[in-house]
């Protein structure tokens, strides 16, 4: 069975889809860069085993993310998912997990990467806001995009209520873009990523969710 690490930084809720989506891999650590991370603690309530590589322990980005490689490496995995995790990678170490690594960000790319998509997309006046799965590259949120879900934007909503409609949708399609990758189903390509051989009658071809539009 193929191996996942998890990192995160906070409350883990991503993670914690993960978990309870039964991926076909082997979930082997969960780790977080904040020994305070509530997330570590719903981790060990589900059996899983969990690490911390505290930056605060390190002189500079390029000694922890060193330190953090070292403790991943430990565990074999497939693939890295970013649950959460507020810490910016150095270029050398997502080149060292080049294909392996992945995230889940709080827009539709390449729509307002970074911090406070929510504020960006609400300043904008957006009809449609959503989320992203994708491929971590050194160029921050603009690594190939493997999945999208888009929602609507109300004319009522704030930034929190905008938020938890997105945040659900991140529940959802985060779970199956890794199952995609443990099951060999994603291939990076020039253009982004191919999806072979989708099942499920809810993603079109585009492999984009829209649900409620």
């Amino acid at each position: 069975m193929k191996s996942l690490v998890i990192l995160i930084s906070g409350r883990g809720s991503n993670m914690q889809a993960l978990i309870e989506a039964k991926l076909p891999a082997r979930i082997s650590a969960v780790i977080s860069n904040r020994p305070s991370a509530p997330g570590l603690e719903i981790a060990k309530t589900h059996g899983i085993e969990t690490g911390v590589v505290d930056r605060r322990s390190y002189p500079d980005r390029e000694a922890f993310d060193t330190a953090l490689a070292r403790t991943i490496d430990a565990y074999e995995p497939d693939l890295i998912a970013l649950a959460g995790f507020m810490h910016i990678l150095e270029d050398g170490f997502v080149k060292r997990y080049q294909g392996r690594l992945m995230n889940v960000h709080p827009s539709l790319l390449p729509a307002f990467p970074g911090l406070n998509s929510h504020r960006q997309a609400l300043k904008e006046g957006v009809k449609i806001h959503g989320c992203t799965v994708h491929f971590v590259t050194p160029q921050t949120d603009r690594g190939p995009i493997v999945l999208q879900a888009a929602v609507p934007v109300l004319p009522c909503d704030t930034e929190e209520t905008l938020a938890a409609r997105v945040l659900q949708q991140e529940h959802r399609i985060y779970p199956e873009a890794v199952r995609w990758f443990m099951e060999g189903r994603l291939k990076l390509s020039d253009n982004g990523v191919d999806v072979s051989h989708v099942a499920d009658p809810a993603v079109s071809g585009s492999v984009l969710y829209s649900p409620g539009l």
